[in-house]
């Protein structure tokens, strides 16, 4: 029992990873990763953790009304958020919006604008990566 639930769990686990599979994600992030490993030379990997606690986390230095992330785009990335003027947010997690992190040009937009409403500055590399790496996997 133990060996065919390992294999489901392996199966189950390649196909998350497949599904978030893209290749213009793909080039996104190894931008991010030459530009943190430019600023870090010990910088190894993103971090889905790092990401998950990044967006969940409430953060200073932004707009009063806008503390995290999850403020617009909920606790839970698979369902669809609000903007504060009541317009529709399309779920972030790839697994729900599939295109989602895979033109640069909004990326870059979006991340301008999201870091400096949320953190007052804008976001590292590491924690773009972290945020996509984690929602890819969502």
């Amino acid at each position: 029992m133990k060996g065919v639930l390992a294999i489901a769990l392996s199966v189950l686990a390649l196909g998350t990873a497949a599904a978030a599979a893209n290749p213009a994600r793909d080039a996104i992030l190894a931008a991010l990763a030459a530009e943190a490993k430019g600023a870090d030379p010990g910088f190894a990997a993103f971090s889905a953790p790092r990401g998950q606690t990044f967006f969940m986390a409430n953060h200073t230095g932004g707009k009063p009304d806008t503390p995290s992330c999850s403020t617009c785009h909920t606790r839970d990335p698979t369902q669809e958020g609000q903007t504060r003027a009541a317009k529709s947010i399309a779920p972030m997690a790839v697994s729900r919006t599939p295109d989602r992190f895979t033109d640069a040009e909004k990326v870059a937009k979006w991340f301008a604008r999201n870091c400096n409403s949320v953190l007052g500055r804008e976001c590292t590399a590491v924690e773009k990566g972290d945020f996509i790496t984690y929602l890819a996997g969502k």
